[in-house]
């Protein structure tokens, strides 16, 4: 019943900057984590930054200092703001979340592809 649709994927050079968005719709009560991942043809998906309800985050090393996750509990939405964007970076990229009745939801997920 829930729905997570994400955007703002696309096509970008090395040393630029993308900003993702998840808006969660449906019946629910709160969510508790958010989180994006990120998966590569042929790679293991993996998290990327996740945002907890209190606020507290966490990233993969290889990230840390370049993206900034944040949520908007008003409008059931987190983003992933990526600066200093590398080749390496390239990937699918998925929204995650977790509800207050325990039921984890997943985006289609949107490609962020940055060329060198």
């Amino acid at each position: 019943q829930v729905q997570l649709v994400e955007s703002g994927g696309g096509l970008v050079q090395a040393g630029g900057s993308l900003r993702l968005s998840c808006a969660v719709t449906g019946i629910f009560f709160s969510i508790n984590n958010m989180a994006w991942y990120r998966q590569a043809p042929g790679k293991e998906r993996d998290l990327v930054a996740g945002i907890a309800r209190s606020g507290a985050t966490n990233y993969v090393d290889s990230v840390k200092g370049r993206f900034t996750i944040s949520r908007d509990n008003a409008k059931n939405t987190v983003y992933l703001q990526m600066n200093s964007l590398k080749p390496e970076d390239t990937a699918v990229y998925y929204c995650n979340v977790d509800l207050n009745n325990g039921v984890d939801s997943w985006g289609k997920g949107t490609l962020v592809t940055v060329s060198s």
